[in-house]
Protein backbone atom coordinates (compact mmCIF):
# COMPACT_ATOMS: atom_id res chain seq x y z
CA UNK A 1 0.00 0.00 0.00
CA UNK A 2 1.21 3.49 -0.77
CA UNK A 3 1.61 6.06 1.95
CA UNK A 4 2.75 9.68 1.88
CA UNK A 5 6.44 10.37 2.38
CA UNK A 6 7.17 12.56 5.38
CA UNK A 7 10.37 14.24 6.53
CA UNK A 8 10.80 11.40 9.02
CA UNK A 9 10.96 8.97 6.08
CA UNK A 10 13.64 10.93 4.27
CA UNK A 11 16.80 8.97 3.57
CA UNK A 12 20.28 10.25 4.26
CA UNK A 13 21.38 13.07 1.99
CA UNK A 14 23.66 12.08 -0.90
CA UNK A 15 25.80 14.29 -3.13
CA UNK A 16 25.96 13.65 -6.88
CA UNK A 17 26.52 15.67 -10.03
CA UNK A 18 24.56 16.14 -13.22
CA UNK A 19 26.45 17.57 -16.19
CA UNK A 20 29.05 18.88 -13.76
CA UNK A 21 26.54 20.66 -11.48
CA UNK A 22 26.52 19.62 -7.84
CA UNK A 23 23.19 18.23 -6.64
CA UNK A 24 21.78 16.49 -3.59
CA UNK A 25 19.48 13.50 -3.37
CA UNK A 26 18.19 11.05 -0.79
CA UNK A 27 19.33 7.53 -0.07
CA UNK A 28 16.73 5.16 -1.49
CA UNK A 29 15.87 7.38 -4.46
CA UNK A 30 16.60 6.42 -8.05
CA UNK A 31 18.75 8.61 -10.28
CA UNK A 32 15.64 9.71 -12.20
CA UNK A 33 13.77 10.64 -9.01
CA UNK A 34 16.76 12.63 -7.76
CA UNK A 35 17.04 14.48 -11.07
CA UNK A 36 13.35 15.38 -11.02
CA UNK A 37 13.63 16.51 -7.37
CA UNK A 38 16.45 18.83 -8.45
CA UNK A 39 14.35 20.37 -11.22
CA UNK A 40 15.96 18.51 -14.13
CA UNK A 41 13.27 17.88 -16.74
CA UNK A 42 15.39 16.51 -19.60
CA UNK A 43 18.22 14.02 -19.26
CA UNK A 44 18.72 12.82 -22.84
CA UNK A 45 18.41 13.90 -26.46
CA UNK A 46 16.90 11.67 -29.13
CA UNK A 47 19.29 10.31 -31.76
CA UNK A 48 17.26 11.46 -34.78
CA UNK A 49 15.99 14.96 -33.98
CA UNK A 50 17.91 15.85 -30.82
CA UNK A 51 14.62 16.49 -29.00
CA UNK A 52 14.93 16.58 -25.20
CA UNK A 53 13.45 13.71 -23.20
CA UNK A 54 13.09 13.06 -19.49
CA UNK A 55 11.76 10.48 -17.05
CA UNK A 56 8.24 9.39 -17.92
CA UNK A 57 7.06 5.98 -16.71
CA UNK A 58 9.50 5.67 -13.75
CA UNK A 59 9.38 1.85 -13.96
CA UNK A 60 11.78 0.88 -16.76
CA UNK A 61 9.34 0.51 -19.64
CA UNK A 62 9.76 3.65 -21.77
CA UNK A 63 13.56 4.28 -21.88
CA UNK A 64 13.05 8.07 -21.80
CA UNK A 65 15.32 8.43 -18.76
CA UNK A 66 18.52 7.12 -20.37
CA UNK A 67 21.61 8.80 -18.90
CA UNK A 68 25.35 8.31 -18.71
CA UNK A 69 26.33 7.21 -15.19
CA UNK A 70 30.00 7.26 -14.21
CA UNK A 71 30.95 7.07 -17.89
CA UNK A 72 28.61 4.21 -18.81
CA UNK A 73 25.82 5.14 -21.23
CA UNK A 74 22.35 3.74 -21.87
CA UNK A 75 21.56 3.47 -18.16
CA UNK A 76 17.89 3.75 -17.21
CA UNK A 77 17.90 6.36 -14.47
CA UNK A 78 14.59 5.12 -13.06
CA UNK A 79 16.11 1.70 -12.27
CA UNK A 80 19.48 2.77 -10.83
CA UNK A 81 19.69 3.61 -7.11
CA UNK A 82 21.44 6.90 -6.36
CA UNK A 83 24.88 6.56 -4.76
CA UNK A 84 27.18 9.07 -3.09
CA UNK A 85 29.46 10.82 -5.59
CA UNK A 86 27.72 9.48 -8.69
CA UNK A 87 28.49 11.38 -11.92
CA UNK A 88 25.37 11.59 -14.09
CA UNK A 89 25.46 13.16 -17.55
CA UNK A 90 22.96 13.93 -20.29
CA UNK A 91 22.92 11.23 -22.95
CA UNK A 92 23.13 12.90 -26.34
CA UNK A 93 21.75 10.58 -29.01
CA UNK A 94 22.62 6.92 -29.25
CA UNK A 95 25.57 5.63 -27.28
CA UNK A 96 27.95 3.26 -29.02
CA UNK A 97 28.70 0.01 -27.19
CA UNK A 98 31.93 0.08 -25.24
CA UNK A 99 34.73 -1.77 -26.99
CA UNK A 100 35.93 -4.83 -25.13
CA UNK A 101 39.69 -5.35 -25.33
CA UNK A 102 40.72 -8.61 -27.00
Amino acid sequence: MFRPITDADSGASLNFSFDGRAMRGRAGDTVAAALLANGVQACRQTPVSGAPRGPYCMMGVCFECLVVIDGVGNRQGCLVPLREGMRVETQAGRRQPEEIPA
